[in-house]
């Protein structure tokens, strides 16, 4: 018998994540508290491509930062091929919605990052899907088709940042003080998720304090209804398993049964 995996909605953090001790511990930790999952598929706020696109097992990394320590574009994340999920994934699409196997296109840093420090071994199966809308409501649709995929032993993964006003941030440290906006939008989320308000949390251009400097564009944001879709249910509440601000930004993180 196959243990079901939860879904999980996660700040992914830029590569510096690696060398923080705080966060990365409370990602580990997450980790070895879930069962062994089989495979892992991750939505990543830095992959926006409609159709529906997959990685390609095997390929490189994507190094899709800038201005950081040479070391991060020489990491590696090797894992085990992911070619029987990636078609079990094109299986459960509708037929009017076409799913793009990508040729050359590896993990990028919404993915290999947290998963480098949750499966440091890199012996599980990894692949990436694209976010193919920024619709609330499309994306919880599509995380209903993945549900089933919890039963088979595969961890859900949407990797965004609760915050992510980066133009309007004005110190780049880890430990910076968090801007009144991130803060604003982190509570009123918290207090949504807390209350299992979906309605609320898709309408949250309009009822969201703190817009648009919390998000500025929804990418990071809008892999949380992936995650609330996968959920047995999406309106109960699930378990926010970690919280507070890295460089002024909201690392809060879900788990959903």
């Amino acid at each position: 018998m196959t243990d079901s995996m939860p879904a999980l909605y996660i700040g992914h953090g830029a590569p510096p994540l690696l060398d923080d001790p705080t966060w990365s511990g409370q990602l580990a930790a997450w980790a070895r508290d879930l069962p062994r999952p089989k495979a892992v598929l991750i939505v990543s706020a830095h992959w926006e491509s409609a159709p529906v696109s997959l990685s390609a097992s095997g390929a490189p990394l994507v190094y899709d930062f800038g201005g950081f320590a040479p070391k991060y574009y020489e990491m590696t994340y090797r894992t085990p091929d992911a070619t029987a999920l990636a078609q079990r994934v094109a299986a459960m699409m509708p037929s009017g919605e076409p799913v793009h196997q990508h040729a050359s296109r590896g993990l990028d840093h919404g993915a290999w990052v947290p998963l480098k420090v949750m499966y440091p071994e890199a012996d599980i199966p990894v692949l990436q899907m694209s976010l193919p809308t920024d619709d609330p409501h499309r994306l919880m649709r599509l995380g209903e088709r993945l549900r089933p995929l919890r039963d088979e032993g595969v961890l859900i993964v949407g990797s965004g940042f609760l915050t992510h006003g980066l133009p309007f941030l004005t110190e780049w440290r880890i430990d910076a003080a968090v801007p009144g906006w991130s803060r604003d939008f982190d509570l009123w989320a918290a207090d949504a998720l807390a209350r299992g308000d979906v309605d609320a949390l898709a309408d949250f251009r309009a009822k969201a304090p703190g817009m648009p400097y919390a998000h500025p564009t929804v990418e990071h944001y809008t892999p949380l209804f992936v995650t609330l879709g996968a959920a047995t249910t999406a309106d109960e509440p699930g378990t926010q398993v970690i919280d507070g601000y890295w460089m002024g930004l909201s690392k809060r993180s879900l788990q959903v049964a």
